[in-house]
Protein backbone atom coordinates (compact mmCIF):
# COMPACT_ATOMS: atom_id res chain seq x y z
CA UNK A 1 0.00 0.00 0.00
CA UNK A 2 1.64 3.68 -1.30
CA UNK A 3 1.57 5.77 1.71
CA UNK A 4 -0.03 9.74 0.41
CA UNK A 5 2.66 12.44 0.72
CA UNK A 6 1.86 15.59 2.99
CA UNK A 7 2.73 18.79 1.96
CA UNK A 8 3.63 19.74 5.57
CA UNK A 9 4.53 23.68 4.77
CA UNK A 10 1.10 24.08 3.21
CA UNK A 11 -0.63 22.07 6.14
CA UNK A 12 1.41 24.58 8.68
CA UNK A 13 0.13 27.58 6.03
CA UNK A 14 -3.84 26.30 6.51
CA UNK A 15 -3.49 26.00 10.02
CA UNK A 16 -2.06 29.74 10.75
CA UNK A 17 -4.67 31.01 8.83
CA UNK A 18 -7.50 29.56 10.69
CA UNK A 19 -5.69 30.92 13.68
CA UNK A 20 -5.95 34.38 12.56
CA UNK A 21 -9.30 33.97 11.35
CA UNK A 22 -11.03 32.60 14.34
CA UNK A 23 -9.15 35.48 16.28
CA UNK A 24 -10.45 37.48 14.20
CA UNK A 25 -13.69 36.44 14.40
CA UNK A 26 -13.53 36.99 18.17
CA UNK A 27 -12.27 39.99 18.65
CA UNK A 28 -14.56 41.75 15.87
CA UNK A 29 -17.49 39.44 18.04
CA UNK A 30 -15.71 41.51 21.45
CA UNK A 31 -15.27 44.45 20.20
CA UNK A 32 -17.38 47.32 21.16
CA UNK A 33 -18.66 50.55 19.71
CA UNK A 34 -19.76 53.58 21.99
CA UNK A 35 -22.96 54.96 21.40
CA UNK A 36 -23.93 57.95 19.77
CA UNK A 37 -24.28 61.20 21.45
CA UNK A 38 -27.56 62.92 20.45
CA UNK A 39 -27.53 65.60 18.47
CA UNK A 40 -27.27 69.35 20.05
CA UNK A 41 -30.62 69.74 18.84
CA UNK A 42 -31.93 66.93 21.01
CA UNK A 43 -30.71 69.26 24.14
CA UNK A 44 -30.50 72.68 22.54
CA UNK A 45 -33.93 74.34 21.42
CA UNK A 46 -33.44 76.58 18.40
CA UNK A 47 -34.33 80.34 19.25
CA UNK A 48 -31.78 81.13 16.67
CA UNK A 49 -34.15 80.39 13.80
CA UNK A 50 -36.66 83.30 14.95
CA UNK A 51 -36.36 86.78 13.35
CA UNK A 52 -34.19 89.03 15.44
CA UNK A 53 -35.43 92.25 16.76
CA UNK A 54 -33.13 94.71 14.85
CA UNK A 55 -34.82 93.29 12.01
CA UNK A 56 -37.99 96.16 12.57
CA UNK A 57 -35.88 98.63 12.36
CA UNK A 58 -35.35 97.94 8.60
CA UNK A 59 -38.82 99.12 7.99
CA UNK A 60 -40.92 102.52 8.92
CA UNK A 61 -44.00 102.46 10.41
CA UNK A 62 -46.07 103.27 13.28
CA UNK A 63 -44.62 101.42 16.69
CA UNK A 64 -47.20 98.94 16.66
CA UNK A 65 -46.74 97.80 13.31
CA UNK A 66 -44.90 94.95 14.57
CA UNK A 67 -47.12 94.10 17.67
CA UNK A 68 -47.71 90.89 16.60
CA UNK A 69 -44.71 89.42 15.85
CA UNK A 70 -43.30 91.95 18.79
CA UNK A 71 -45.39 89.86 21.10
CA UNK A 72 -44.79 86.44 19.91
CA UNK A 73 -41.07 87.20 19.88
CA UNK A 74 -40.40 88.66 23.50
CA UNK A 75 -42.59 85.34 24.93
CA UNK A 76 -39.72 83.46 22.86
CA UNK A 77 -37.07 85.38 24.64
CA UNK A 78 -37.64 84.73 27.77
CA UNK A 79 -37.35 81.44 27.39
CA UNK A 80 -34.15 82.00 25.66
CA UNK A 81 -32.83 84.12 28.51
CA UNK A 82 -33.27 81.18 31.03
CA UNK A 83 -31.92 78.71 29.23
CA UNK A 84 -28.54 80.89 28.01
CA UNK A 85 -27.91 82.66 31.08
CA UNK A 86 -29.84 80.17 33.90
CA UNK A 87 -28.24 76.50 32.59
CA UNK A 88 -25.04 78.16 30.64
CA UNK A 89 -22.61 75.42 32.22
CA UNK A 90 -24.75 72.31 31.19
CA UNK A 91 -25.19 73.76 28.10
CA UNK A 92 -21.50 74.08 27.36
CA UNK A 93 -21.36 70.65 28.75
CA UNK A 94 -23.15 69.43 26.12
CA UNK A 95 -21.92 71.41 23.18
CA UNK A 96 -17.77 70.15 24.26
CA UNK A 97 -18.75 66.70 23.96
CA UNK A 98 -19.18 66.14 20.64
CA UNK A 99 -15.38 67.20 20.26
CA UNK A 100 -13.85 64.32 22.09
CA UNK A 101 -13.76 60.31 21.78
CA UNK A 102 -14.87 57.73 24.41
CA UNK A 103 -13.24 55.23 26.22
CA UNK A 104 -15.33 51.89 27.35
CA UNK A 105 -15.49 50.75 30.61
CA UNK A 106 -15.70 46.43 30.78
CA UNK A 107 -16.03 46.66 34.99
CA UNK A 108 -19.01 49.28 34.35
CA UNK A 109 -19.56 48.20 30.88
CA UNK A 110 -20.51 51.95 29.83
CA UNK A 111 -18.57 54.62 27.88
CA UNK A 112 -16.85 57.58 29.27
CA UNK A 113 -16.16 60.93 27.54
CA UNK A 114 -14.00 63.46 29.47
CA UNK A 115 -12.82 66.70 28.83
CA UNK A 116 -12.28 70.46 30.11
CA UNK A 117 -14.41 73.13 28.91
CA UNK A 118 -15.32 77.13 29.51
CA UNK A 119 -18.51 78.42 30.88
CA UNK A 120 -17.97 82.09 30.98
CA UNK A 121 -14.57 82.77 32.51
CA UNK A 122 -14.38 79.32 34.83
CA UNK A 123 -12.92 75.92 33.74
CA UNK A 124 -15.07 72.90 34.72
CA UNK A 125 -14.54 69.36 34.26
CA UNK A 126 -16.53 67.02 32.76
CA UNK A 127 -18.00 62.78 32.35
CA UNK A 128 -20.66 62.29 30.43
CA UNK A 129 -21.22 58.48 30.48
CA UNK A 130 -23.08 56.59 28.25
CA UNK A 131 -24.49 52.75 29.06
CA UNK A 132 -25.89 50.93 26.39
CA UNK A 133 -29.27 49.04 27.54
CA UNK A 134 -31.38 46.91 25.15
CA UNK A 135 -32.80 49.52 22.61
CA UNK A 136 -31.90 52.62 25.02
CA UNK A 137 -28.74 54.43 26.09
CA UNK A 138 -28.45 55.85 29.83
CA UNK A 139 -26.90 59.25 30.35
CA UNK A 140 -25.24 60.82 32.84
CA UNK A 141 -23.31 64.18 33.10
CA UNK A 142 -21.24 64.87 36.55
CA UNK A 143 -19.29 68.41 36.45
CA UNK A 144 -16.53 69.62 38.71
CA UNK A 145 -15.58 72.93 39.26
CA UNK A 146 -12.32 72.88 40.98
CA UNK A 147 -12.36 74.34 44.65
CA UNK A 148 -16.21 74.63 44.39
CA UNK A 149 -17.90 70.74 43.70
CA UNK A 150 -16.97 67.80 42.66
CA UNK A 151 -18.56 65.20 40.17
CA UNK A 152 -22.28 66.71 40.82
CA UNK A 153 -24.92 65.01 38.86
CA UNK A 154 -26.00 68.38 36.72
CA UNK A 155 -28.28 66.24 34.40
CA UNK A 156 -29.29 62.68 33.29
CA UNK A 157 -31.61 60.90 30.83
CA UNK A 158 -32.04 58.03 28.33
CA UNK A 159 -32.12 58.13 24.10
CA UNK A 160 -33.36 55.25 22.03
CA UNK A 161 -30.02 54.22 20.06
CA UNK A 162 -31.38 54.84 16.89
CA UNK A 163 -31.82 58.90 17.49
CA UNK A 164 -35.57 59.17 17.63
CA UNK A 165 -36.36 59.82 20.71
CA UNK A 166 -35.36 60.63 24.29
CA UNK A 167 -34.59 62.86 27.62
CA UNK A 168 -33.52 64.83 30.26
CA UNK A 169 -33.80 65.88 33.56
CA UNK A 170 -31.54 69.01 34.97
CA UNK A 171 -31.20 69.84 37.90
CA UNK A 172 -30.77 73.57 39.24
CA UNK A 173 -27.38 74.16 40.39
CA UNK A 174 -24.79 72.86 42.94
CA UNK A 175 -26.28 75.07 45.54
CA UNK A 176 -29.53 74.08 44.94
CA UNK A 177 -29.40 70.30 43.58
CA UNK A 178 -32.66 70.38 42.65
CA UNK A 179 -34.64 69.27 39.53
CA UNK A 180 -35.55 72.33 37.19
CA UNK A 181 -36.27 71.23 33.80
CA UNK A 182 -37.04 68.06 31.60
CA UNK A 183 -36.24 68.20 28.06
CA UNK A 184 -38.18 65.81 25.49
CA UNK A 185 -36.95 65.27 22.08
CA UNK A 186 -38.06 63.64 18.84
CA UNK A 187 -36.53 63.19 15.43
CA UNK A 188 -39.48 61.75 13.40
CA UNK A 189 -39.60 59.39 10.61
CA UNK A 190 -40.57 62.18 7.58
CA UNK A 191 -37.95 64.62 8.71
CA UNK A 192 -39.25 66.64 11.38
CA UNK A 193 -38.08 67.30 14.71
CA UNK A 194 -39.36 68.43 18.00
CA UNK A 195 -38.12 69.94 21.50
CA UNK A 196 -39.76 70.49 25.28
CA UNK A 197 -38.59 72.31 28.07
CA UNK A 198 -40.86 71.45 31.19
CA UNK A 199 -40.45 73.67 34.58
CA UNK A 200 -40.51 70.76 36.80
CA UNK A 201 -39.25 72.39 40.38
CA UNK A 202 -41.17 70.76 42.84
CA UNK A 203 -43.17 74.01 44.39
CA UNK A 204 -42.56 76.59 42.01
CA UNK A 205 -45.58 78.10 40.64
CA UNK A 206 -44.43 77.62 37.06
CA UNK A 207 -44.10 73.74 37.43
CA UNK A 208 -45.75 72.81 34.48
CA UNK A 209 -44.79 75.56 32.07
CA UNK A 210 -43.32 74.78 28.79
CA UNK A 211 -42.30 75.90 25.71
CA UNK A 212 -42.23 73.04 22.61
CA UNK A 213 -40.46 73.90 19.73
CA UNK A 214 -41.15 72.34 16.32
CA UNK A 215 -40.94 71.99 12.69
CA UNK A 216 -43.75 71.21 9.97
CA UNK A 217 -44.80 70.03 6.87
CA UNK A 218 -46.98 73.00 6.31
CA UNK A 219 -46.70 76.65 4.91
CA UNK A 220 -45.65 77.38 8.40
CA UNK A 221 -43.02 75.10 8.62
CA UNK A 222 -41.72 75.92 12.35
CA UNK A 223 -43.79 76.44 15.31
CA UNK A 224 -43.34 77.63 19.06
CA UNK A 225 -46.17 76.45 21.59
CA UNK A 226 -45.67 77.91 24.98
CA UNK A 227 -47.78 77.28 28.06
CA UNK A 228 -47.72 79.01 31.65
CA UNK A 229 -49.38 77.64 34.74
CA UNK A 230 -49.69 80.48 36.55
CA UNK A 231 -52.24 81.45 34.38
CA UNK A 232 -53.37 78.61 32.72
CA UNK A 233 -52.72 80.24 28.98
CA UNK A 234 -50.58 79.20 25.51
CA UNK A 235 -49.41 80.96 22.91
CA UNK A 236 -49.27 79.65 19.82
CA UNK A 237 -46.52 80.57 17.35
CA UNK A 238 -46.23 79.83 13.53
CA UNK A 239 -43.83 80.72 10.98
CA UNK A 240 -42.69 80.08 7.75
CA UNK A 241 -38.57 79.97 8.02
CA UNK A 242 -37.99 81.29 4.53
CA UNK A 243 -40.08 84.42 4.27
CA UNK A 244 -40.75 84.80 7.97
CA UNK A 245 -44.63 85.12 7.43
CA UNK A 246 -46.17 84.15 10.34
CA UNK A 247 -48.98 84.37 13.43
CA UNK A 248 -49.88 84.19 16.80
CA UNK A 249 -52.53 82.89 19.17
CA UNK A 250 -53.05 83.93 22.60
CA UNK A 251 -56.74 84.18 24.77
CA UNK A 252 -55.29 85.77 27.58
CA UNK A 253 -53.21 88.70 25.37
CA UNK A 254 -55.59 89.32 22.18
CA UNK A 255 -58.94 88.74 24.24
CA UNK A 256 -59.86 85.78 21.54
CA UNK A 257 -58.88 82.88 19.81
CA UNK A 258 -58.25 83.88 16.59
CA UNK A 259 -55.00 83.99 14.49
CA UNK A 260 -53.21 88.18 14.24
CA UNK A 261 -50.47 87.69 11.43
CA UNK A 262 -47.40 89.59 10.25
CA UNK A 263 -46.10 89.70 6.77
CA UNK A 264 -42.45 89.10 5.85
CA UNK A 265 -41.41 92.30 6.92
CA UNK A 266 -42.67 91.47 10.36
CA UNK A 267 -45.46 94.05 10.14
CA UNK A 268 -48.97 93.17 11.36
CA UNK A 269 -51.21 92.50 8.48
CA UNK A 270 -54.73 91.02 8.19
CA UNK A 271 -54.81 87.33 8.18
CA UNK A 272 -55.94 85.68 4.87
Amino acid sequence: MKIPKFNFRAIVSLMALLVVTTTSCKKDKDEKTAPEVPPQSAFIMDFGSFSDAGDTLKSTGVADSYSNWGFSYLNVAVWNTVITVGLAVPVASYVEAFNHEAVYHPDENNWTWSYNFNAGFAVYEAELTGAIEGTQVEWAMRITKSGSYSDFLWYHGSSALNLTSGYWILAESPENPVDLLRIDWNNFSNGTADIRYTNIKTGNPENGSNIWYGTALTAYDRFYNIYINSTDNTTNIEWNSVNRTGHVKDQLHFGDQNWHCWDENLMNVVCP
